[in-house]
């Protein structure tokens, strides 16, 4: 069977992670949010029939969204992957809709990205194969732009992209979009669900997704300003946030460890002191230093407060060596342990910060027993 085309990015082991582009583009829809979802996930982005670098065979007159999913779990199978995580837009956010409905056994979670689970009705779908199975794709290439984007924005790539796709293929997916509607199977979707919308876009405003996030037990809806119909091209930053936090799997493990090593009191100051500036740094604290390093099973808890006192001694971090004396006495190490590391300080990373570090840990171990 002829798979479709796609690009392959991360760590073979590492947790999948399958992403479906909007009619009319390529996988380069990704192109500037893939690379960081690669850092934590298998990232597997493809192309629609006679989109890019697939075959425009693929997809024959009077398709359905049910065939893409088919290529998809066809492509799935072929990379060895079983279950994996989903992330689509428009078109193939509806991929991602069909497959939480009929394969859910399939998914582990599901992001749903300026789409919905109904596209307007069959007529302008049907209107817009008919137009480009007679004159081919130049005039809706030429207005591509009005339609994705929002203020002037353009990624030329995308709009070739869309001047190249083949007119019979990109036919038989507005064929899709006609047949397409979800609506009364929405209740049904157990996976863990996600919808962003584009609050400047035309195609699937924001109704289309709050629709969903009303039906789908547990999901969760995020508006994002300024973006129109392709996001991940013109917000990639604010894309990346929202799926980093639904597909993160590091975050909500790391806040957890972060709170039994920290404590719940330091770790919820930390969060109300959170801004909008600070927030991707909180974010990269508990996904990479807390659910990556620190749930690593190769070292004991002890052990890593011993290196952590170390290294903090070492390059004068006092403000942080007090947070992990604290830290250091929850993962079980007694004072005269706490004072043997430091003591070791002394000899590699010099007396004078051995003595400040001394002083710091004197003052939260008195501070802990209660003495003044």
């Amino acid at each position: 069977m002829t798979l479709l085309n796609h690009h392959a990015e991360g760590p073979v082991s590492a947790p999948p992670l399958l992403l479906g582009p909007s009619l009319g583009t390529s996988y380069a829809l990704w192109d500037e949010v893939a690379p960081e979802l690669s850092l934590t996930h298998r990232v597997v982005r493809w192309d629609l029939p006679g989109h890019g670098g697939s075959a425009a065979g693929l997809i024959d007159e009077g398709a359905t969204v049910g065939d893409l999913a088919v290529l998809v779990l066809a492509l799935a199978d072929s990379l060895g992957i079983d279950r994996f995580a989903y992330a689509g837009v428009s078109l193939g956010g509806a991929v991602g809709l069909h497959l939480a409905v009929h394969h859910p056994e399939r998914l582990s979670s599901l992001a749903v990205i300026c789409s919905s689970a109904h596209f307007n009705g069959s007529k302008p779908w049907e209107e817009r194969a008919a137009l480009v199975r007679g004159e081919g794709l130049a005039g809706l290439a030429d207005s591509a732009d009005a339609r994705w984007f929002a203020g002037g924005f353009s990624v030329p790539r995308l709009v070739q992209d869309h001047r190249d796709a083949d007119p019979d293929a990109y036919a038989a997916c507005c064929d899709a979009l006609a047949a397409f509607d979800l609506r009364d199977r929405l209740d049904g979707v157990t996976v863990p669900t996600l919808l962003v919308a584009g609050r400047e876009d035309p195609a699937t405003p924001p109704p289309h997704l709050r629709e969903i996030a009303d039906a789908v037990p547990g999901a969760t809806l995020v508006e994002l300003p300024g973006a129109s119909h392709l996001a991940p091209a013109q917000c990639p930053e604010a894309v990346l946030t929202a799926l980093r936090a639904h597909f993160g799997q590091g975050a909500p493990r790391g806040m957890a460890v972060r709170r039994e090593v920290l404590g719940d009191t330091h770790v919820d100051r930390a969060q109300l002191r959170q801004t909008p500036f600070t927030a991707r740094f909180q974010d990269f604290i508990s996904r990479y230093a807390w659910g990556e390093i620190w749930t690593d099973p190769t070292l004991s808890r002890r052990e890593r407060s011993m290196i952590t006192l170390t290294a903090l001694v070492a390059h004068g971090h006092y403000d942080e060596l007090a947070m992990h004396v604290r830290a250091a006495r929850r993962n079980g190490l007694t004072p005269e342990e706490i004072g043997a590391v430091l003591l070791q300080t002394a000899v590699y990373c010099g007396v004078p910060a051995a003595n400040s570090a001394f002083a710091t840990a004197q003052r939260v171990l008195a501070e802990e027993d209660g003495t003044p």
